[in-house]
């Protein structure tokens, strides 16, 4: 059962002050907090197994070893992805982009078309934009409509035989929008196209199926889902990973080494030069338990509910206005207060022990759209409450007052 007052018990960082007052953190779009039980993996790591991996035959480093295979093994299973070696550890999520994005650049030539949505991560654009300047292929945007979501009929225009790649979230970090991503794979794959989804918004809220779903790539980042900083993972199709060069050269990641040649390893550890973050992985793994422990279907229920009162809440506020207005999204709020920057609102409710982000959300087209410098975005996690979010209306209240 779903037990909101245990689950906040795991989370040693609620129970602390900001400014004098109980902290409520509704950043988690951010980075989501830790739990306990991923903190002690990672403080059992350090002080039980800390050795590398793979490449020694002492009891440490071959316990290590087993425990980070583990993790992989737990993160195949949470995505369904078909075959191990198809979940690649990366840095986070922008590390697995770029790995994609770099190479595709011996697979493109001048005239190809990538497509890109108008709802990206700046994650999910520049290294595409680079890609175009070193190939000459051309960048295409799926366009959006006011109420933040993507304009399919269009995308369906921008299609045809020249399109070789898709990128696209599967929900945007700055609205909430949940992408109709089905629809956008199967298209695609009507062309010949491959698609990479960006699930780093996702994978806290939906646990995404990537055999169902047929996508050829999806990257997630752990401090997304109740795991640390610094790790993540890309899946890629087997096929689509043996095409690809590799991103970084170095150990781990080779066959043999000769002067006159080198031949690389096999999947997985073909994109996993150096030595990783072996710690993050195995924290990963444990933060994926975590999570399956509660249940998606009981995270999802509790974050549409505090997505809902929330949204209630904050509209009765004169002046209040929120972006990302989708039928489909999930427990992002962004918003703004008439006349008043998001920046100063976003100090205010700091002083108040309320974490909110402030800006343009690394999605600064989103913003030029609407011809605003950013917004207040207020993220929901399964352990935040709607006594919470009671404070953070008396708060952006209070803001008002003080700035009108």
């Amino acid at each position: 059962m779903f037990n909101l007052e245990n689950i906040r018990k795991d989370f040693p960082i609620l129970s602390r002050k900001v400014n004098g007052k109980s902290l409520i953190y509704f950043d988690n779009a951010a980075t989501s907090q830790t739990p306990k039980q991923v903190i002690d993996v990672i403080v059992a790591y350090y002080s039980n197994y800390n050795a590398n991996i793979h490449r020694g035959v002492h009891t440490l480093s071959q316990e290590a070893t087993d425990l980070y295979e583990q993790a992989r093994e737990k993160i195949r299973r949470h995505f369904n992805a078909k075959h191990a070696h198809e979940i690649i550890f990366t840095s986070g999520t922008t590390h697995g982009i770029n790995l994609v994005a770099n190479g595709f650049s011996s697979l493109l030539k001048k005239g190809d078309e990538i497509i890109v949505s108008a709802l990206e991560h700046h994650s999910n654009i520049v290294p595409w934009q680079m890609l175009c300047e070193r190939t000459g292929a051309v960048l295409r945007v799926i366009p959006m409509n006011d109420d933040g979501e993507l304009v399919m009929s269009e995308f369906d225009k921008l299609l045809s035989e020249k399109t070789k790649l898709v990128f696209v979230n599967h929900i945007s970090n700055a609205l909430g929008t949940i992408n109709p991503i089905e629809y956008i794979i199967e298209k695609a794959h009507q062309v010949g196209a491959a698609v990479l989804i960006d699930g780093a918004q996702s994978s806290p809220h939906i646990k995404a199926d990537v055999q169902k779903l047929d996508a050829d790539f999806y990257v997630v980042s752990a401090h997304k889902m109740c795991g640390p900083t610094g790790v993540g993972v890309l899946y890629g199709k087997e096929a689509w990973l043996k095409k690809l060069p590799p991103y970084q050269g170095g150990g781990e990641m080779i066959a043999e080494v000769t002067f006159e040649k080198t031949t690389y390893a096999d999947l997985p550890h073909k994109f996993e030069a150096g030595t990783p973050n072996i710690c993050g992985g195995i924290a990963f793994g444990a933060a994926i338990d975590y999570m399956n422990r509660i249940g998606f279907k009981a995270i999802e229920k509790q974050e549409r509910e505090l997505l809902q009162y929330g949204t209630e809440k904050l509209l009765e506020i004169e002046g209040l206005k929120i972006y990302g207005t989708s039928e489909h999204k999930t427990s992002v709020i962004s918003f703004n207060l008439e006349g008043i920057h998001p920046y100063d609102v976003g100090t205010i409710l700091d002083k108040m022990g309320i974490a909110v982000r402030t800006g343009h959300h690394c999605a600064q087209p989103i913003m030029d759209y609407f011809k605003i410098p950013g917004t207040v975005r207020a993220s929901f996690a399964f352990y935040n409450t709607k006594a919470e979010i009671d404070s953070l209306v008396e708060g952006v209240k209070k803001a008002k007052m003080m700035l009108s």
